[in-house]
């Protein structure tokens, strides 16, 4: 913990003020449940469509339409993924990490879901399966699938440590991205966004606050599966951390590869899925 400024005393009521009970931020009573028997349903008449492996150190985009299921898995190791998605139709609307995070929560498991970027606000994707949500919160207050950290960068690793490091998640999925779409980089680049952390364990440090990162309980077969709300690209990369139990941002860690999975219901039941509608706020701003 931080040592207090000697200036900067506590006060005498200083417990009183730290007993205050907290409130909820964004209580998201009021919004509409997805129907997971429903979507369990469809899943079981689904079949294999498509599928990329993500090698490690490196990402892989997939086309997945609305309407459709896509599965992450470990296949060969214990091993994390960044997770980004945009809307097929237009890059602009993206996967919108802190918004999800006040809504659902630090951490996302079955019946969450993914919300993209003002101004559009609504769901992209919904979690229908995690066999990882056995482990819950840990004795450190760590859990699984987090929405508190970025991703991995080169531009952090230049100010810590002097390095160039091209093989950490953001650059992973730039290049991703630029050549699923065929955009030059420097155009990919600024669409890559702060990511679900699949598989990753983290929380923050109960005595300074700080984000930490250990060991992955994931282990081959393990998955993250979700239905697709809306026509997607997904972007997924596997961390350079591998287990994420040491370091990131480095060719130090044995990493293994991702796999992705598409999984169609049929033309029909796409045909009858009702996409989200975009917020409807009129964009006014009081003018």
């Amino acid at each position: 913990m931080k040592p207090a400024h000697p200036e900067f005393s506590a006060p005498q009521d200083s417990d009183a003020r730290k007993a205050i009970a907290p409130v909820i931020c964004y209580p998201p009573d009021t919004l509409p449940s997805p129907d997971l028997a429903g979507l369990s349903e469809l899943r079981a008449q689904s079949k294999a469509a498509d599928s990329v492996t993500v090698p490690p150190r490196d990402a892989r985009c997939i086309a997945v339409a609305a309407g459709c299921f896509f599965r992450i898995s470990s296949v060969e190791g214990s091993q994390v993924g960044d997770l980004n998605l945009w809307n097929a139709n237009d890059l602009t609307e993206r996967f919108y990490s802190g918004k999800t995070r006040a809504l659902h929560g630090t951490h996302l498991s079955t019946g969450d879901r993914m919300w993209s970027a003002f101004p559009a606000m609504r769901p992209m994707a919904t979690i229908t399966a995690d066999t990882l949500e056995w482990y819950g919160f840990d004795g450190f207050g760590g859990s699984v699938h987090d929405v508190i950290g970025t991703r991995c960068d080169p531009y952090t690793g230049r100010l810590l440590n002097g390095s160039d490091y091209h093989y950490c998640c953001h650059s992973n999925l730039t290049r991703a991205l630029a050549d699923f779409t065929g955009l030059p980089m420097e155009s990919a680049e600024p669409h890559v966004h702060d990511v679900l952390n699949v598989f990753m364990c983290t929380g923050f440090t109960r005595d300074t606050g700080q984000y930490f990162m250990k060991a992955s309980p994931v282990r081959p077969g393990d998955y993250l599966e979700f239905y697709a709300e809306i026509d997607l690209i997904v972007g997924l990369s596997a961390c350079p951390g591998g287990d994420c139990s040491a370091e990131h941002t480095s060719d130090t860690a044995q990493c293994y590869p991702l796999l992705i999975e598409v999984f169609d219901p049929g033309a029909a039941a796409r045909d009858a899925h009702d996409k989200p509608a975009r917020s409807a706020y009129d964009r006014s701003h009081g003018r």
